[in-house]
C-alpha cells in the first residue's frame, strides 16, 4: 500500500512538472518571434462586433481561408456602423508586433468614405469585455492602415487615439488623428507594418522595415470613469489588448506576429 502511494505521488509529481514545463514552453521568450495567428483558425482571437455579444459574428465579418485573416462583408446588407475589432486573448506590454496586410475588392455599402481601405491595429486597448453592446471602438491607442486610392498621397501606419492621448514632440497631443510620414502604397500589394510598443514609454510604428512615427506615453483621456478605474485611477497606459479592426472594406492579414520585450 505504501508504495502504491508513493507511485501515485510520483506520478501526480511527474504530470505537474509536465503541464507546468508545457505552460512555459507556450510563453513566448523575450526576443523571439512568435505567430499569434495558426494560419488554419482563429483559435486565440474572439470579435466584437458592434450591436452584438462578444463572440458572437452571424455574419462572418471574420474568418480564416487560404492560410490568411479575412476580414470580409459578403452577408451585410449593408454595413450600418457595425464596427469590428478581433481581439487577442492576451494581455501584452513591451513588444514588437508585425502584421502583413491587404486591402482588396470593394468597400461595403453603407461604408463612410473616410473607411476606404481602412483598417487598424489597436494597442494597449481596453479589454473586450469592458466594451459596451453598442461601442463603436475599444479605448486603445489606434495604428491606423491605409491602402491608396489609385492616385495621390495617402500615407498609412497613422496614429488615431479612441479614448486616448499621447505626448509627441514634448506636449499633450489631443488631436484624434495624425499622419505618419510613409509613403503610400495603392492597389491589392502586401505591406508589412510593425509597432514598437514599451510600456507606458514610447510606441514607434515601421512600414516595411522604414519607421515613419513615434510618440510617448500613450493615456487615457479621463472621460470614461470605469476605464480610468478599472487602470488604478492612472491615465498612463503600461499594457492592455491588441485587436485587429473591421470597418467596411475588405482586408486581409496574412502573418500576426509579436517579440515580446523587457520594459
Amino acid at each position: 500500500m505504501k508504495h502504491f502511494a508513493k507511485l501515485i505521488v510520483f506520478v501526480i509529481a511527474i504530470a505537474w512538472t509536465a503541464s507546468t514545463h508545457t505552460i512555459a514552453a507556450e510563453k513566448p521568450a523575450p526576443g523571439k518571434w512568435v505567430s499569434l495567428f495558426n494560419g488554419k483558425n482563429l483559435d486565440g482571437w474572439t470579435p466584437k462586433i458592434r450591436y452584438e455579444k462578444l463572440g458572437k459574428d452571424k455574419d462572418n465579418t471574420f474568418r480564416v481561408k487560404d492560410g490568411v485573416i479575412q476580414v470580409g462583408y459578403e452577408k451585410y446588407d449593408e454595413f450600418g456602423e457595425r464596427f469590428g475589432h478581433l481581439f487577442y486573448k492576451d494581455i501584452f506590454r513591451s513588444y514588437r508586433i508585425r502584421v502583413e496586410y491587404r486591402f482588396t475588392g470593394e468597400q461595403c455599402k453603407g461604408g463612410p468614405g473616410w473607411a476606404f481601405r481602412n483598417s487598424g491595429i489597436m494597442v494597449h486597448g481596453q479589454s473586450a469585455k469592458s466594451m459596451g453592446k453598442d461601442q463603436k471602438f475599444p479605448a486603445s491607442i489606434e495604428v491606423q492602415l491605409l491602402g491608396g486610392k489609385g492616385s495621390g498621397n495617402r500615407t498609412t501606419a497613422n496614429l488615431c487615439t479612441p479614448g486616448t492621448h499621447v505626448v509627441m514632440n514634448g506636449k499633450l497631443f489631443k488631436p484624434h488623428c495624425t499622419n505618419s510620414k510613409s509613403k503610400t502604397y495603392h492597389g491589392d500589394q502586401w505591406v508589412t507594418c510593425e509597432v514598437e510598443v514599451r510600456a507606458g514609454k514610447v510606441i514607434k510604428h515601421y512600414i516595411n522595415g522604414e519607421k515613419v512615427m513615434e510618440y510617448q506615453q500613450p493615456q487615457l483621456d479621463g472621460g470614461d470613469k470605469d476605464l480610468l478605474k478599472a487602470n488604478g485611477g492612472k491615465v498612463l497606459l503600461t499594457e492592455g489588448t491588441i485587436s485587429l479592426q473591421s470597418e467596411s472594406h475588405p482586408c486581409e492579414f496574412r502573418k500576426v506576429e509579436i517579440m515580446l520585450l523587457t520594459d
